[in-house]
């Protein structure tokens, strides 16, 4: 992005959305009048949103500081009144969901705060306009990761904006949250926790529940992360992601929906045709096909991953990817003695993990 100056802030938005940079004192206002409120010293929401990057004023590092602190008091607050018997356990999720980076990262995209920084790193453009589409194309509330990792510059906004009402408002946290509350809309409840655990903990307390062991291991696929989740040494699935904390999330996420079918072969075999000898559909990659074509997602990519094995008896284990609209799914299948096989069988592992999933 070139600037006029070196007062400028985020242009995070596609170019048809472009729109004149406001000075300091317009984004001042405007945030005043997101937030319903007018700062009695407008000096602490200027200092709120300015990056340290830009050094001709003091920067909002030590209200962010102070604003980690504040929002997981006024969360913990309102929680401890909100659900009078839950236990310390629970609570504490509760509150993590709602103070992660992931979720105020997309409260400064829902409120387009990113739009009034000042800071003087171009780089955070390009990283922050990218989490700004892959939020717009997301179906629904992401709580824990979705296609592209949060960058902590757009967290760090909303808790220093946070951190300058309560200052302004003489350190008053109830007078705090009741002008913030509407800006961490919508707060994440016990139901939408039930709906959406946080996959890798919910992984490793399923498998140690059915006695089994859980590694999760990853390696670089030219700029993606792929991490692969093992269940006492078995394959289970697989996904890829820039980020090695999403491919791993997205990774629990399908494993888990795999796991939960292996627990039923009736249901399988009656929605995914009959299954062969090594609980395999037969002619998934016929099925799997069919289903990109009705979703209008581009059609299978299939690879050979690994060649075991002497030359005369060499064995193949085949890996599909499928690009859908928030990132690309990846697993690999069985080791088969044939490539056509091996990709049948990794066009297997992607239907387990499709099924009765959200994808479908």
């Amino acid at each position: 992005m070139q600037s006029r100056a070196a007062d400028y802030s985020f242009s995070c938005y596609p170019a048809e959305e472009s729109e004149e940079i406001p000075d300091i004192a317009t984004s001042v206002r405007l945030v005043e009048n997101l937030l319903n409120y007018s700062f009695t010293n407008k000096k602490l929401l200027e200092e709120a949103l300015t990056h340290s990057s830009y050094t001709e004023s003091a920067s909002y590092q030590r209200l962010e500081f102070l604003g980690d602190s504040v929002l997981g008091l006024a969360i913990s607050s309102y929680l401890y009144i909100a659900y009078p018997d839950l236990d310390q356990g629970k609570l504490s999720l509760i509150r993590s969901a709602n103070v992660s980076t992931e979720k105020l990262a997309r409260i400064a995209v829902r409120h387009q705060l990113y739009k009034y920084v000042r800071h003087n790193a171009t780089i955070l453009d390009e990283r922050v306009r990218e989490f700004v589409i892959a939020v717009r194309q997301e179906e629904g509330p992401e709580v824990y990761g979705g296609l592209i990792k949060a960058p902590k510059v757009l967290a760090d906004i909303v808790e220093s904006v946070s951190a300058a009402v309560y200052v302004d408002c003489n350190f008053n946290s109830n007078a705090m949250w009741m002008i913030i509350r509407d800006l961490l809309e919508p707060i994440v409840t016990l139901d939408v926790l039930k709906q959406q655990p946080q996959p890798v903990t919910t992984l490793f307390e399923r498998c140690q529940k059915d006695g089994k062991q859980v590694d999760i291991r990853y390696w670089r696929n030219g700029d993606r992360y792929i991490a692969s989740v093992y269940a006492d040494g078995q394959f289970v699935a697989s996904a890829s992601s820039e980020q090695k904390e999403n491919a791993k999330l997205h990774a629990a996420k399908i494993a888990l929906q795999r796991l939960s079918y292996e627990s039923s072969d009736i249901k399988m075999v009656d929605t995914c045709s009959q299954l062969n000898g090594d609980n395999e559909i037969e002619g998934a990659k016929h099925k799997l096909h069919e289903i990109c074509a009705k979703k209008k997602w581009p059609k299978p990519n299939y690879k050979i991953q690994e060649e075991v094995g002497l030359a005369h008896k060499k064995k193949y284990i085949c890996s599909v990817e499928i690009e859908i609209t928030k990132g690309v799914l990846f697993v690999k299948g069985n080791e088969k003695s044939r490539v056509k096989e091996a990709e049948n069988s990794a066009a297997s592992a992607m239907l387990f993990g499709l099924q009765d999933s959200k994808y479908l």
